[in-house]
């Protein structure tokens, strides 16, 4: 029996009252649900405001000593609108002076952008009767702006010790001083993986506006199969490529302490969602393949060099090249004879000729160096394709039907995922052409 869970509400599951009665019924189906980490509220429709974006614009023309009336208005509707039709009794009102005040202050950009989920938390903390646990008090950040692990662990566990059911806002934290600072956007996220770990949960609930995970991207694949069960592993692959249900950064606390995430679909609270879990889930049938994601936007840098297999630390130095200049690369196949080394393009372009002329000095005599753009990687993630002969003989023939050219080829150590490069023209081909043969 399950003794506690975590649950993680995003956005859209929070943008208006409607959302916030929804939220307290779910909480009310399962009572050992006593924990809860709202985002800032999303959009109501389509043309709506993220209350995150406003606040970013308020930060923005305080800077400019502009006013800030017209975007902070909006937002003080949007928490003044649920305060009322839900009857709590919290003075956010004067919250939201405070925050007005603070923004023309000169507080700084994240302090800005975190009074979404800050006024969030105190609302839904009313609304529950629960505690309410402010995240700059638990989550700790080091100077340079990275997450203090093993502080973070200690304050919040101290703060959420008493066992008492408690509302920890997302997103946001502090430094030693004080001083706020935020994750990347979608960071709450990780806020929920943290609060699930200080508190050992037995699950951790990440409750959207879609019924977990999907095989495929529906915008390339109609209708693509629901992935009921994946692992921490399969999860970090796909989610690396593309799969943006998670914050991909929300995986490591909870997976380190072996707690299960559940993706939940706000709108459809009796839908299972999809399950993540440390280890593969007891199955009778595992599919061959978990899902299928990628990106455009490639460089592959190709270094030829006679007896480079023999020159010890050559691919050492190629890649201390980029690192000069910040550049991280993605998969790196290599030769006897040559290395390939794929990097986003982005990244490679400001800086493009003067890395090329030092890899060609590093060659000069004996070999040659070139790049090629307009690259797609596309990664076919599965648990079952270890287990399953002739799955890459699969792959390649489902491509090769489609007439899609593959140039370039990787699998990781693990045999978890096949990588393969092509033309960005041959990206959306490519992931029919592999969906259809796994999945029909």
């Amino acid at each position: 029996m399950l003794e506690c869970i975590v649950t993680k509400f995003g956005g859209s599951s929070l943008a208006n009252d409607e959302q916030f009665r929804k939220v307290r019924s779910i909480l009310e189906l399962e009572p050992t649900r006593r924990y809860l980490v709202p985002s800032a509220p999303g959009k109501r429709f389509a043309s709506d405001d993220k209350v995150t974006d406003l606040l970013y614009a308020c930060h923005a023309l305080a800077a400019e000593g502009k006013p800030i009336q017209e975007p902070f208005g909006m937002i003080r509707e949007r928490y003044l609108s649920i305060a009322q039709a839900l009857h709590l009794k919290v003075d956010i009102e004067s919250a939201l002076n405070q925050v007005a005040e603070g923004i023309e202050s000169g507080k700084n950009r994240d302090w800005c952008a975190s009074r979404g989920e800050y006024l969030c938390g105190l609302l839904m903390a009313d609304y529950l009767g629960w505690k309410f646990v402010d995240a700059a008090e638990g989550i700790r950040f080091h100077a340079d702006g990275t997450l203090d692990d093993e502080k973070t662990q200690e304050l919040l566990s101290a703060l959420l010790a008493d066992g008492q059911s408690a509302v920890v806002p997302g997103f946001y934290g502090a430094l030693e001083n004080g001083e706020v600072v935020t994750f990347s956007r979608g960071g709450s996220d990780i806020t929920g993986a943290l609060v699930s770990r200080a508190v050992n949960a037995d699950v951790y609930e990440n409750w959207t506006d879609v019924s977990g995970f999907l095989m495929a991207d529906p915008r390339i694949v109609d209708g693509p199969s629901e992935i009921s069960a994946i692992t921490y592993k399969e999860l970090r692959e796909l989610s690396h490529m593309g799969a943006s249900v998670l914050h991909e950064d929300a995986m490591f606390p909870v997976h380190q302490a072996g707690i299960p995430t559940n993706i939940r679909n706000t709108n459809k609270p009796y839908h299972p969602g999809t399950l993540i879990t440390k280890n593969a889930p007891n199955e009778v049938s595992v599919p061959t393949i978990t899902g299928i994601a990628g990106h455009k936007g490639y460089s592959v840098i190709y270094v030829e060099k006679n007896m480079m297999n023999s020159e010890v630390g050559f691919g050492r130095k190629v890649l201390s090249v980029l690192e000069e200049y910040g550049i991280s690369f993605e998969h790196m196949p290599t030769g006897i004879d040559s290395m390939c080394v794929v990097v986003k393009s982005e990244l490679l372009a400001p800086h493009r000729e003067e890395i090329m002329a030092r890899l060609e000095e590093m060659v000069r005599g004996s070999g040659s160096v070139a790049v090629n753009d307009n690259l797609s990687i596309i990664a076919t993630v599965g648990r079952g394709m270890v287990r399953n002969c002739g799955t890459a003989a699969r792959l390649f023939s489902a491509m090769s039907r489609a007439r899609i050219n593959v140039r370039m080829i990787d699998q990781g150590s693990s045999e978890l995922s096949i990588i393969v490069g092509v033309n960005d023209s041959d990206f959306e081909a490519t992931i029919r052409a592999i969906y259809h043969e796994f999945v029909g």
